[in-house]
């Protein structure tokens, strides 16, 4: 049975400055001197917790973990503004050059593996491999396999579906996601907080084939759905940010040199296989899983 390091408190933590707006909030754990890895989380807007700390041998690496922008103990909390993709790239420079890391192993899942591929490419002289779970690229067909009728999410939860729309007018359903943004950007702090609970609740109940009661009493916490809901749809809402939806497959021939390797569980409901798949045949990746 495969097991994550026992628990491990950081030996550092703190807060870095990335604009006028937004601080975000940082951790290194295991050995100062070891081989630096970056740890990206999921959402956005899921934040760090401990286990990220757990994923690698603490002995032999300096583990690097922070809070992106508006999520976690980052300032200000579940902002939208100044938040893009982009942003975070740029967030992850500042804070490699802050700890004076001259380049890193990357480690990310989900949208983590998303952000971990785009500052990949975009800086591909400061990555010196990757690890990527749950593989999503951002693409048109991976946003439908989650937020669309005929999206197979849908067709495997149907009643978690009904759960999830049933809060949207009939006329506002044909786009989902932005029928969200507008209840999640809203003044009115009920409805916003029902929108997010809602949404939480389905990312929640699709992370696991057999849906986890535990994830889903702790995503529908307020603080925890506010953050998640608003960042994630922030970033569905405005595709990812990317320049266009295959960005990331077109462009990984920069990146072809780096040892990377892939890790994807075949009944992952909210990432595909097929973006693991994908992303295997349109960058050569040798040895993935």
């Amino acid at each position: 049975m495969n097991q994550l390091f026992p628990p491990i408190s950081p030996y550092t933590d703190g807060y870095l400055s990335v604009s006028e707006l937004h601080t975000i909030y940082f951790q290194q754990a295991g050995n100062p001197h070891g081989k630096p890895v970056l740890v990206l989380h999921g959402g956005p807007g899921s934040g760090i917790s401990g286990e990220h700390r757990q994923f690698f041998d603490p002995v032999f690496y300096q583990i690097t973990v922070f809070d992106q922008r508006g999520a976690g103990k980052s300032t200000p909390f579940a902002e939208l503004e100044e938040n893009t993709s982009w942003d975070l790239v740029e967030d992850i420079e500042k804070l490699r050059k802050h700890l004076n890391i001259d380049n890193w192993l990357i480690f990310g899942g989900s949208w983590g593996s998303t952000l971990a591929l785009f500052y990949a490419i975009l800086h591909p002289d400061r990555v010196q491999g990757m690890i990527l779970r749950g593989i999503f690229l951002g693409t048109k067909w991976e946003n439908d396999w989650l937020y669309a009728d005929e999206g197979c999410a849908a067709m495997v939860f149907p009643e978690k579906w009904k759960y999830f729309k049933e809060i949207i007018p009939e006329n506002e359903q044909s786009d989902l996601v932005k029928a969200y943004y507008a209840r999640l950007t809203s003044t009115d702090p009920a409805l916003q907080l029902e929108a997010a609970q809602r949404w939480a609740h389905w990312e929640a109940v699709t992370a696991r084939l057999i849906p986890d009661p535990n994830l889903v009493e702790k995503f529908s916490k307020p603080q925890r759905a506010i953050a998640l809901a608003r960042l994630e749809c922030h970033y569905f809402y405005h595709d990812l940010f990317l320049p266009d939806p295959n960005f990331i497959l077109d462009n990984c021939f920069k990146i072809n040199h780096l040892p990377i390797l892939i890790v994807h569980g075949r009944y992952d409901m909210i990432c595909p296989a097929a973006a693991a798949y994908r992303l295997h045949q349109n960058s050569e990746i040798r040895n993935s899983k």
